[in-house]
This record gives C-alpha cells, sequence and structure tokens, in this order.
C-alpha cells in the first residue's frame, strides 16, 4: 500500500475537545434506531454507545418499532417508547406522533441535563417544545435533506414549505449538530442558526481490506482480474441509481468482464431488478457479511445528492475501494481527486460518466486504490464521541449561562 503525506490527508472538521467532561443525563429523541437500518440509526446507535462508555446516562425516547416491543432497561440507559406511525415508501420506519404533554410530565419528574433531538418529526418537535417549556438546554441533528427528497417522490411542490419547517425546527434548539462544513455553510447561508460541526467516524477494523473474499466474488461471476463495481444503500429514488447504470455501461464498454454489484434494498430493487437481471442484486447486508462485500469490490460509485454525509463513502474507502461521487457532502472533505477516488461538478451526469470511465482504467485504479484506506484510517469514531460528548457539554454551559443572566437582569433592582 503507498504512503500518504499528512498534507494530502482531507479535513474532518471536527473540533479538538478534551475528552475530560462532566457526566450527564441525556434524554435523546428519534424516530429511527437499530435494529431499523438506515445511515441515521447505526449513527445513532454508535454515538448513544460512545456516550454510555464516557459514563453518560442515556434516555432513549423513540417510536414503539412493533406491537410486542418492550423497552430495554438498566443502569446507562433507559428506553421511553412512544406511539407512531408507519412512514409511506420507508418500510418498516415510524414516525413519531406528537407527544409534548408526555414528554413534559417525563421530564418534569426526573429532568434530564440535556435533551437532543435527532429526527424532525412531530416526536421531535414535541421534545423541543417541552424541553423548551421545561427550560431544559435543547440541541438537534441535521440527518437528512428532506426538503431535496420531495421531488424524487412526486411532491416537488413541498420543497419549500419544508425547508421553512426544518429552518423553524432547528432553530428552537440551542445548536443544531452538522458532519460537514460544507453543509454547515450551505444551511447558514439558508438562515440556520447556530450550527457546529461534529463528523462522522468508520469503524476501520470491521471495513477493511483484508476481508476480501475470492468465493464471493466468483459468485458475481467475476474472476480475480474482472472488474467489479460496487453500489451500496438504501435502494430508492433519491439515491440516483439510473446514473450508476449509466456509469457501468460506459465502464463496460471498455471492459466488457466487468461486473456491477448493488447491495441494499428498498423501494426501486424490484424495477430496477426485473429491467437488469444481468447484474447482482446482494440485498441488505451488515456487520462482517457488508464488509466483505465491501472489500469484494474494486470501485464504489455514489451519484447520490440527497446526502448530509454518506456514511458509504468512508466504509468504501475504509475497505480500500476507490470512490466515484460528486463534489458533495462526506466526498468533498474526504475525495482528493487523483489520490483515492475522482468527484465530478453537484449534478453534472456526464462528467460524473466520465469520471467513473476514467477511475476504472486499470492503471489510474492501481493508484486510487493505494491510497484509498490510508485517507481515512485515523478517522476513528473515538474521536467523533469525544467532540459530541464536549458539544453537549458546551450546550449545558451555555445555556445556564444564558438563564443565570436573565435571573440577574430580572431580579436587578430598578
Amino acid at each position: 500500500m503507498g504512503s500518504m503525506h499528512e498534507d494530502d490527508l482531507p479535513p474532518l472538521c471536527v473540533h479538538d475537545y478534551a475528552p475530560s467532561q462532566p457526566q450527564l443525563r441525556i434524554a435523546v429523541v428519534t424516530e429511527t434506531y437499530p435494529p431499523e437500518v438506515n445511515g441515521v440509526a447505526m449513527t445513532l446507535s454508535r454515538m448513544v454507545d460512545g456516550l454510555i462508555r464516557r459514563g453518560h446516562r442515556i434516555q432513549l425516547v423513540r417510536p414503539r418499532q412493533h406491537a410486542q416491543e418492550r423497552p430495554a432497561s438498566g443502569h446507562a440507559l433507559e428506553e421511553v417508547l412512544a406511539a407512531g406511525v408507519p412512514i409511506p415508501s420507508y418500510a418498516g420506519l415510524k414516525l413519531g406522533l406528537p407527544a409534548k404533554r408526555a414528554l413534559t410530565r417525563l421530564w418534569s419528574l426526573q429532568r434530564p441535563d440535556v435533551v437532543h433531538v435527532v429526527t424532525e418529526g412531530p416526536l421531535g418537535s414535541s421534545a423541543i417544545a417541552a424541553a423548551r417549556k421545561l427550560r431544559l438546554p435543547v440541541t438537534s441533528d441535521f440527518h437528512t435533506n428532506f426538503h431535496a427528497y420531495s421531488h424524487h417522490y412526486g411532491m416537488g411542490w413541498l420543497k419549500r414549505p419544508i425547508a421553512a419547517y426544518l429552518r423553524r425546527f432547528h432553530n428552537k434548539t440551542d445548536a443544531t449538530f452538522v458532519p460537514t462544513g460544507q453543509l454547515a455553510r450551505e444551511l447558514g447561508d439558508n438562515g440556520y442558526d447556530n450550527l457546529q460541526v461534529v463528523a462522522r467516524g468508520v469503524d476501520t477494523a470491521l471495513f477493511h481490506p483484508e476481508r476480501r473474499s475470492a468465493e464471493l466474488r466468483r459468485s458475481w461471476g467475476a474472476t480475480d482480474n474482472s472488474l467489479v463495481v460496487l453500489s451500496v444503500g438504501r435502494m430508492a429514488p433519491e439515491k440516483n441509481l439510473n446514473l450508476v447504470l449509466e456509469a457501468f455501461a460506459a465502464i463496460q464498454a471498455r471492459q466488457p468482464e466487468a461486473r456491477l454489484v448493488f447491495v441494499g434494498d428498498g423501494p426501486v430493487r424490484a424495477g430496477l431488478q426485473a429491467r437488469h437481471p444481468q447484474h447482482v442484486f446482494a440485498g441488505m447486508r451488515s456487520g462482517s457479511d457488508l464488509a466483505s462485500h465491501y472489500a469484494s469490490g474494486d470501485l464504489f460509485l455514489f451519484p447520490s445528492l440527497t446526502e448530509t454525509f454518506g456514511n458509504v463513502t468512508q466504509e468504501a474507502l475504509a475497505s480500500g475501494l476507490p470512490v466515484v461521487a460528486y463534489d458533495y457532502a462526506a466526498a468533498s472533505e474526504l475525495i482528493v481527486p487523483g489520490r483515492n477516488g475522482l468527484l465530478a461538478p453537484a449534478g453534472d451526469a456526464t462528467a460524473f460518466v466520465a469520471a467513473a470511465r476514467e477511475a476504472a482504467e486499470p492503471n489510474t485504479l492501481r493508484v486510487l486504490r493505494n491510497h484509498a484506506r490510508m485517507s481515512v484510517v485515523g478517522n476513528d469514531w473515538e474521536h467523533i464521541h469525544d467532540a459530541f460528548a464536549a458539544a453537549l457539554g458546551q450546550a449545558v454551559r451555555s445555556h445556564e449561562r444564558r438563564y443565570q443572566a436573565a435571573t440577574a437582569i430580572v431580579m436587578a433592582p430598578d
């Protein structure tokens, strides 16, 4: 594997915080959590585990996922299950119902030090309202560009109202955490206040080139010398998978033995599989099985323009795969063109196809593969957990200072 100078490493945009922080009681409110499989749920699960390992206590408020489910309870983690309704086009996910009164009562009996709201549905909105009523510090995550999704689901007319709702939602909190500097600038230009960058990590022990499997590649119809192009993620309209097909067709025109593998599931999978039976549709994968699928590929294509980060970008790089993506979200900060992947201007499909074709050329691919893993090997989750815990602690301290200042003004003599 080739070496990479530290000046070539892309910035993570994570503030350096001291890891030593007072223990907090943190109420985390979310509409999604494992065993649901999506980027928000998986990221949040890691964050919760990281907070618990640092001595913090978590009260996790989320919708009940099925009728027989019982809340988990222990010294460091207490679950509170709320009512929810299914989300159209997102099988298995629930939208939490309004619960301001219940949350106000819950947090009046045992006040958390801070309320952290992960998702922007009715449950999250209720949590912000309850926290403000009780004068509790409240923070939020910006995980999903729902306003960018609207035109993919035939509801383009909702884009502006959704964008306005999200801005009002997050501006009611003391801080909104975003995963990239690019997103912070974009949201700041659109009227968001109190933005703070806390990036995402990658499990470099799990996602590793050594998990490459010749047997798995043979099951895909690939030999040791065949090029395997990989796409991983939810198979949904907003993921722009038709561009993966177009880019692969351009690659295959030069390399007829190349194979295309889709890993994931979602509402467009059945249609794509019916129209393109020549490609491999591996379905949903997780853990070491997912890691083997990554490592057994050669090139990763990621043409989405709706991500706030894109965890799959780091997972692919950690697995030794160069990435072709738009100059957007995580890719804009992680990809050094010509070193660990190639970028196309956001939304330029022609440039994306050209970049994919160039990256697939054997000599270019060899150079990019040599630097892919090295570019993210330092992005460990422990640093991210320290940053997140410190940011929550800072929100608590800032809230206390504002409350004390307001109290002093009210009590000051005329």
